[in-house]
């Protein structure tokens, strides 16, 4: 990891590159996992995938207690 600091037009392009759907993804574990990466990019992107996968893990926790009450309640 290097520790030069990003500018303005840096952050700008690498959320232009997250928001792209599969390429953005890869790419948070290109900048999350390699070698050559500031620093600021590297724990942001490692940030970014815990954070998606904290979200996985609730979306479905609340969708198999979501089905259970409708199951439960006779709804199908």
């Amino acid at each position: 990891m290097s520790d030069s600091t990003m500018s303005v037009k840096d952050w700008l392009i690498t959320l232009i590159i997250t928001a792209i759907p599969l390429v953005g993804f890869i790419m948070l574990f290109v900048w999350g996992f390699g070698s050559n990466v500031p620093a600021t990019k590297a724990n942001w992107a490692k940030a970014v995938l815990i954070f998606y996968a904290i979200m996985i893990v609730l979306y479905f926790v609340f969708g198999a207690a979501l089905l259970g009450g409708i199951l439960a309640s006779g709804g199908f």
